[in-house]
C-alpha cells in the first residue's frame, strides 16, 4: 500500500466558536413537559390556576372551619352589612352570606367537574366511536347528536323534575343527557383527520383491534382539543346551573346556590345591594377563571394559536 503524503498545514483545531455551534442549546423536552413550560409562561392563565385551586379549598373547606352553617338563621341579625362578624353581611333570615357564598361555590363546582367528567367519558367515546369507523354508524350516530342538540336545555330540566322533583340531581342528569354534544363533534372531527395517519395502519399490520387502536393511538392524539373543550364547557355549565337555580329550576332553599342568593337579593337590590354583589362577583370571577386557563391552555396545547 502506498504512503498517503497529507499536507499538515490542511489540519487545524477548532476554534471555540465553532464547537459552541454544535452545542445543544436546551434539553430536549417531551411535549408535555414543552406544553407546561409555555403554560407557565403565561402569566394570566397561572394567576387563574391558583385562582381556582384556591376556590376548590375554600369550597371544601371553608363551610367546615366557618362560625356559621349556611342554614343558621337569625333574625336580630337580618340585613347586616359587611362587618367583622359577617364579612358578606348576612341575608332577610339572618344568614351569613359569606359561608352561603362557599357553600354556593361548592354546587357550582360539584356542576363543573361533573359536566367535565361527562364530557371525557361519554363524549370522547361517542364521538371517536363516530369518527374512527365512519359510513352509516357515523352517520347514525351523528343523526341522534344532530336530534339532541335541537332540544333546549331548559325543557329537559322541566321534563326531568316533573319525574325527578325540583334538586340538584335533576340539573346533573339534564346536564349529563346532553353536555357531551359539543365534545362528540370535536372528538369525530379530530379522529376523521388522525385515522389515515401511518401509525395506525401500522397498528393496524400488527394486528391491533379497532378498541387498542381507538383508546391507545387516536385519542391520547386529540386530547389537545379535548382538554380545551373541557376546561371551557365548565364556566358553561356553572353558568347554566346558576340561570336554572335564579328561575327557579335548581336547587331548593335552604341550600345555596349562586343563583338562588342572586335570586332572593332581587326584591331588595335597591336596599341591600351587597346581597347580590358578592353572588355575582363569585359567578364572574370564576367563569373569568376558567376562561383565561382555557385559552392558557389553548395556545401551550397548540404552538400554531399562540399570540
Amino acid at each position: 500500500m502506498e504512503n498517503l503524503n497529507i499536507d499538515k498545514n490542511l489540519w487545524k483545531p477548532l476554534s471555540q466558536e465553532d464547537r459552541d455551534s454544535e452545542t445543544i442549546s436546551r434539553p430536549s423536552m417531551t411535549y408535555w413537559q414543552d406544553v407546561w413550560r409555555r403554560l407557565k409562561n403565561n402569566k394570566v392563565a397561572m394567576g387563574s390556576l391558583v385562582f381556582l385551586i384556591l376556590l376548590l379549598l375554600l369550597a371544601t373547606f371553608g363551610p367546615m372551619m366557618a362560625k356559621y352553617s349556611y342554614s343558621d338563621q337569625n333574625l336580630l341579625n337580618a340585613n347586616q352589612g359587611p362587618n367583622a362578624e359577617h364579612w358578606f353581611g348576612t341575608d332577610s333570615h339572618g344568614r351569613d352570606l359569606y359561608v352561603r357564598v362557599l357553600y354556593g361555590a361548592r354546587i357550582s363546582l360539584t356542576v363543573g367537574i361533573v359536566a367535565s367528567i361527562i364530557n371525557l367519558v361519554i363524549g370522547v367515546l361517542y364521538g371517536g366511536v363516530a369518527g374512527y369507523f365512519g359510513g352509516k354508524v357515523d352517520n347514525i350516530m351523528m343523526r341522534i347528536v344532530d336530534i339532541l342538540y335541537t332540544i333546549p336545555l331548559t325543557l329537559y330540566v322541566i321534563l326531568l323534575m316533573v319525574v325527578m322533583g325540583t334538586g340538584l340531581k335533576a340539573i346533573l342528569v339534564a346536564l349529563g343527557s346532553v353536555y357531551w354534544i359539543n365534545m362528540a363533534r370535536i372528538v369525530r372531527g379530530q379522529i376523521l383527520s388522525l385515522k389515515e395517519q401511518e401509525y395506525v395502519l401500522a397498528a393496524k399490520t400488527l394486528g391491533a383491534s379497532d378498541f387498542r387502536i381507538l383508546i391507545m393511538h387516536l385519542i391520547p392524539n386529540a386530547m389537545g382539543p379535548i382538554i380545551i373543550t373541557m376546561t371551557m364547557s365548565i364556566p358553561s355549565a356553572i353558568f347554566t346551573e346558576a340561570f336554572l337555580s335564579f328561575i327557579g329550576l335548581g336547587v331548593s332553599a335552604p341550600m345555596a346556590s349562586w343563583g338562588v342568593l342572586a335570586n332572593d337579593a332581587l326584591s331588595t337590590l335597591s336596599i341591600y345591594p351587597y346581597q347580590l354583589f358578592f353572588p355575582s362577583l363569585a359567578i364572574s370571577v370564576t367563569m373569568l377563571g376558567f376562561n383565561f386557563l382555557g385559552d392558557g391552555l389553548r395556545d401551550a396545547l397548540d404552538p400554531r394559536m399562540r399570540k
